[in-house]
């Protein structure tokens, strides 16, 4: 039977984590978890430095538990860093939970403890120890409490497969064994370690389910971690199964023009099975699980609706579905749903409304007069493309953009940078160019939409 050590190190060669001559930067707390990740490094001749940080949120407990981890590193003569961090002020300002802060304040230090040293090593022997990851001591125990949590939280499959055992710079030899196993190994060889009190605190969801939801599961289904120890695998497994198939759909059906993402309508209607692949497309911009119906239910709306995350609009736009950056600087498309200042890539746009007095000189190209009460809101601001037509001030028969460029003697580079106006699906102006003669202010005409173009 092996021992504790030797599964460690099995693990260590199975999952590739690391080699031999690195000398990785082991994340220690001071907890029974940390302190026998110290142990095993050092029986299995691992080379490490430590790092610690101070949150100083529990007083003089924060100031015990350093001191006793700069005890662990003149026990094995290893080099020692020690940050103390405002946690409270850091959650404050960025208005986030104290576990976010403090793990966005931790792994943003061990990243730059590990590009100094990478720009310090990079002049140095080859042969020399290379510190290029992190290491922490989570283990199977938390691998499963992760998966309920994430699965609670409605995370999707790529939640199911836990806590993975490498993942950037970061990994985690001790997913190979459940906190029991830990605490046994730490007993057998009178490891000493420090209590963390915040870990009994009922406050932070993660204790609420270690503490009390999983102990009730246990009474039912008594081996309940490895039940789920055993689904993590699968799940993992399942996922590189469904990450292929997602793969194959976004092939089929994402369009990349310029920074925006053109979807066919009635192909992703005809998707199976239609709310996962859209949730796998629309969660990389920053949508939500809840907004996929409101997404699916765009599919069969009128021209101009639009979803919006944090950072990007999901816009209906005749046949076609639109994902585009919310900044109107950068997006191929706009829509105006106004009056007032609308920015987009090719300048600026005003809008405003005058009472009408007969029709109006387009002696300005960059300035349209449109009948106000011929339009309709929203407008959208596009590229032109081929098969666009519309029907020039003046004449009585439509005329194609394409046709009516080369009547107008534009170079491949003019045509390129030009951008119309649509209103319910009618070109309404050649922005620089033509009005439509559909939409020209009459004698009868009551309202005058005043448009401007100015250059950024």
């Amino acid at each position: 039977m092996k021992t504790f050590p030797e599964k460690f190190t099995e693990f260590i060669r199975k999952e590739n984590l690391f080699y031999k001559k690195d000398k990785p930067l082991l994340a220690v707390s001071g907890g029974v978890d940390s302190v026998v990740l110290c142990e095993l490094f050092h029986r299995s001749g691992f080379d490490f430095i430590i790092a610690h940080c101070n949150f100083q949120l529990r007083g003089e407990e924060s100031d015990r538990d350093e001191h006793f981890v700069r005890g662990l590193a003149k026990k094995y003569n290893k080099e020692i860093l020690v940050k103390r961090f405002d946690l409270m002020d850091y959650a404050d300002k960025n208005k986030v939970s104290i576990q976010v802060a403090a793990r966005e304040l931790r792994y943003a230090w061990f990243d730059e403890i590990l590009d100094d040293w990478w720009f310090t090593d990079l002049r140095q022997s080859d042969q020399q120890a290379m510190m290029k990851n992190v290491v922490t001591a989570h283990h199977l125990t938390d691998s499963t409490e992760t998966l309920l949590m994430n699965f609670f939280k409605g995370t999707g499959i790529s939640g199911l497969h836990g806590i993975l055992p490498k993942q950037g710079r970061i990994i985690r030899p001790l997913l190979f064994a459940k906190k029991e196993e830990l605490i046994s190994f730490a007993d057998e060889n009178k490891l000493k370690w420090v209590e963390d009190s915040s870990n009994e605190s009922e406050k932070y969801s993660r204790n609420y389910l270690r503490n009390k939801i999983i102990p009730s599961l246990t009474a039912i289904y008594p081996n309940i971690v490895d039940n789920l120890a055993n689904n993590i695998q699968r799940f993992s497994e399942v996922e590189i199964l469904y990450n292929q198939s997602i793969h194959q759909h976004k092939r089929d059906l994402l369009e990349k023009k310029g920074n925006e993402i053109h979807i066919p309508v009635l192909k992703l209607k005809k998707t199976i099975p239609l709310r996962t692949v859209v949730y796998e497309i629309i969660k990389d911009y920053n949508f939500y699980p809840h907004q996929v119906g409101e997404v699916v239910h765009l599919l069969d709306s009128e021209s101009g609706k639009y979803v919006q995350s944090t950072t990007h609009r999901i816009i209906k736009n005749r046949n076609w579905i639109i994902i585009a950056p919310n900044d109107p600087g950068k997006a191929e498309q706009i829509i105006i749903e106004s009056l007032g200042r609308w920015p987009f890539a090719g300048g600026e746009l005003f809008l405003h409304v005058l009472p009408s007095a007969g029709s109006k000189s387009q002696s300005d190209n960059y300035i349209a007069f449109l009948d106000a009460d011929k339009i309709s809101f929203p407008l959208l601001v596009r590229k032109w493309k081929q098969g666009d037509y519309f029907y020039p001030l003046g004449m009585r028969k439509k005329k194609k953009l394409a046709r009516f460029f080369i009547d107008n003697k534009l170079s491949k580079p003019d045509k390129e940078k030009i951008w119309v106006i649509e209103s319910n699906k009618k070109i309404a102006w050649i922005i620089g160019m033509r009005i439509d003669e559909r939409f020209k202010i009459t004698l009868q005409s009551k309202n005058t939409l005043h448009i401007e173009m100015r250059m950024t």
